[in-house]
């Protein structure tokens, strides 16, 4: 199939979204598709506000057509709401194209926590967006739920996965060169250090060892500055934070609004546990480690207070760490990818997801 895929998110940005649209389209070819990626390398550009290192297409919408004609794809995905978005939504309702989209962050939280903006005025503009969607792919049962409770529709349960060779298993934590010998325990941290991470929770913790911040963001300097005695890495490639993570006994993780948290089964995959609040994403990556778990593991631990979840997490074996990783594939992501995708001529009205077989019914 030749498939279009439309994002405001890709390389040389570092995130989560980026990491699962780049093994996805990798994961789409090898089993033969075409995935012609659309993103803003492609524009004019300008940083985006409050976010060094995110570059947005300036008014896209001219040449974004002309590529997409040119392309004649046979589906089309729209995985971020941004700039490219807008007008791949925009160029799909013109030429009466059937399209997918995606919901990968919860940018409402984002706009509320950093500029105040009500969660009910972002979650309807969100809504307006995907409203003629043939299908939305949500990561997580939990962020599906969550939505259809705030009036989406044509919502689908996709998944997320790792690269569990790039993040190799250890049985015991490694020693990070760049870093040197540190107090263990070891509690690491790695994202972008903004607003929505709720990283204080994490560097306010009163627990023995050493903290360890991986990311860069709009935060930085301030968080650098209240909290001297944490080890700061800044910006690594994704073959130094695999070395990291395998060099953690922890990973915190303290954000309370993700849709997944992928960074979560990267530290897995290394075999270090995790520990972070009940909330979505580690709800549904976590495990219970429990006879109703279909491989009565866990990844870690969650607690609504994080300072006993750190501590719990320690006692989880890294092997039980690994082999949670391991139920998320990305061969299951793509699979579930492309039986959502609807070819681009087919009516709106007929694309509607619920027509469509279900590949996570049993």
């Amino acid at each position: 199939m030749k498939i279009a895929l439309i994002t405001d998110a890709w390389l040389p940005q570092v995130n989560g979204v980026v990491t699962t649209l780049v093994e996805l389209v990798k994961e789409l070819g090898e089993l033969g598709h075409q995935v012609d990626v659309i993103h803003p390398a492609l524009f004019k550009t300008r940083p985006c506000p409050g976010y060094a290192g995110i570059d947005l297409a300036i008014r896209p919408s001219k040449d974004l057509t002309r590529q997409l004609d040119q392309l004649q794809p046979q589906a089309i995905h729209i995985a971020t709401e941004g700039p490219l978005g807008w007008a791949a939504r925009r160029y799909c309702r013109k030429n009466k194209l059937a399209f997918t989209t995606a919901f990968h962050t919860k940018f409402p939280e984002i706009l509320h926590a950093a500029l105040k903006i009500p969660l009910s005025w972002g979650y309807a503009l969100f809504r307006h967006f995907h409203r003629p969607s043939a299908g939305v792919m949500v990561p997580t049962k939990g962020v599906l739920e969550m939505l259809q409770q705030r009036g989406f529709n044509n919502l689908r349960e996709w998944t997320h996965s790792v690269d569990t060779q790039l993040f190799e298993y250890h049985t015991e934590p490694r020693v990070y060169e760049p870093l040197g010998v540190l107090s263990r325990p070891v509690s690491l941290f790695v994202g972008r250090l903004s607003y929505e991470k709720n990283i204080t929770a994490f560097l306010d913790l009163d627990i023995p060892g050493t903290k360890v911040v991986c990311g860069v963001g709009p935060l930085e300097a301030d968080l650098k500055q209240r909290y001297p005695n944490v080890r700061w890495v800044g910006l690594l490639t994704r073959t130094e934070i695999a070395k990291l993570f395998a060099a953690a006994d922890v990973f915190v993780f303290p954000s309370k609004s993700e849709t997944f948290g992928l960074v979560m089964l990267e530290a897995m995959s290394c075999g270090t546990p995790v520990a972070a609040y009940p909330v979505d994403g580690p709800l549904q990556v976590l495990g219970k480690g429990t006879p109703q778990d279909p491989n009565n593991v866990r990844g870690g631990v969650m607690h609504a207070d994080l300072q006993q979840a750190s501590y719990s997490a320690l006692t989880v074996a890294r092997h039980e760490a690994r082999s949670r990783a391991l139920d998320f594939t990305w061969a299951r992501a793509a699979s579930l990818f492309i039986a959502y995708v609807v070819p681009t001529k087919q009516t709106l009205a007929s694309a509607q997801p619920q027509r469509l077989p279900n590949p996570l019914a049993p």
